[in-house]
């Protein structure tokens, strides 16, 4: 992730009214980061698990998913708004919200997806995982090509590591959608 100090922009209204130039940004706590392009491998395993998820929440109908360019407002005054590589927010949560379609979710996902690039430093993706669970995510998968690990991270600040030959399982915070490890890094 590079920063990109913008004094101008500290709002979530302020972020999305920025033109397009092509460039990836999140606000984090009022301050605004561009974000590198996703390599390769990171856009083929994030692609992985997102079509698993969507297959999985569209067949059985629990809400929507959610692709790597999409901002959620996980906290206000100052303002954090993050793009998880992949997300899920169930249907019960997105009736309740009064969000306009049109702006950032002012939630957190149930679900979270984080992939892991070269120039992640990993401490960053862990406090990354952690700001997703005090925001209200239930599960955060953070996906790791390097070393062809699930990192699952959930509420009950447990964290289990998943590696080849084993499954990630949501359970309640996706309709029981499961993925194997082998699947996301085939």
């Amino acid at each position: 992730m590079i920063s990109k100090p913008h004094p101008n922009i500290s709002t979530a209204e302020q972020l999305s009214a920025l033109p397009s130039n092509g460039s990836r940004y999140e606000l984090i706590k009022g301050k605004l980061r561009m974000m590198s392009p996703a390599g390769s491998e990171h856009g083929r395993v994030a692609m992985a698990i997102g079509a698993s998820l969507f297959s999985h929440v569209k067949q059985y109908r629990l809400g929507k998913v959610y692709a790597a360019e999409t901002g959620f407002k996980i906290s206000m005054d100052p303002d954090t708004v993050r793009a998880p590589d992949a997300a899920f927010v169930s249907q019960g949560r997105l009736d309740a919200c009064a969000n306009d379609v049109s702006s950032y979710l002012a939630l957190a996902p149930d679900l979270v997806v984080e992939v892991v690039s070269p120039s992640d430093v990993f401490s960053d993706v862990e406090a990354k995982a952690a700001q997703w669970l005090n925001a209200g995510s239930a599960v955060v998968v953070v996906a790791n090509p390097q070393d062809q690990t699930l990192r699952v991270y959930r509420v009950s600040n447990r964290i289990e590591i998943l590696r080849q030959g084993e499954e990630f399982q949501a359970g309640d915070a996706c309709g029981n959608w499961t993925i194997a490890v082998d699947t996301v890094f085939d």
